[in-house]
């Protein structure tokens, strides 16, 4: 499967992984599909909220050490160079709150010079502002 073919599968908005997707295992999807290794496979269904979440990645030290632990315990590798494929981590507005737009770091998945992200009204590929941490996804 393609990166396109994988973006354009009717992806649907689940906290946790079960019966679709969030921002995290939108990418650990994408790993399965690519290389049939699940990053999230422990993590699936074990959370089902905004709050959940929110547990998860403090337990884990953030979405950095999370994302770097669970590919690189299958043997991804870190790169400064990202290319097609591979998972970095980007800030994104994820909402809203009483002070405005809620910008976070989330995973997301290089495609040309943009990223591919997850959303509530499903796939999105645009400009993102990279971290400047990826993992090559071979």
């Amino acid at each position: 499967m393609t990166l396109e073919e994988y973006i354009r599968l009717p992806h649907r908005w689940r906290w946790g992984g079960m019966g679709g997707e969030d921002c995290t295992t939108f990418c650990a999807g994408w790993v399965l599909a690519r290389t049939g290794k699940d990053p999230a496979a422990d993590l699936r269904g074990t959370y089902f909220d905004a709050d959940g979440a929110d547990a998860v990645l403090r337990a884990a030290g953030g979405v950095v050490a999370l994302i770097g632990a669970k590919l690189g315990a299958l043997g991804f590798q870190r790169v400064q160079q990202p290319q097609d494929g591979d998972i970095g981590i980007i800030n994104a507005m994820t909402g809203f709150d009483a002070a405005g737009m809620v910008v976070k770091h989330i995973p997301g998945i290089k495609f040309g010079p943009l990223w591919a992200v997850l959303s509530a009204r499903g796939p999105m590929v645009k400009k993102l502002d990279w971290t400047g941490r990826a993992w090559r996804i071979a």
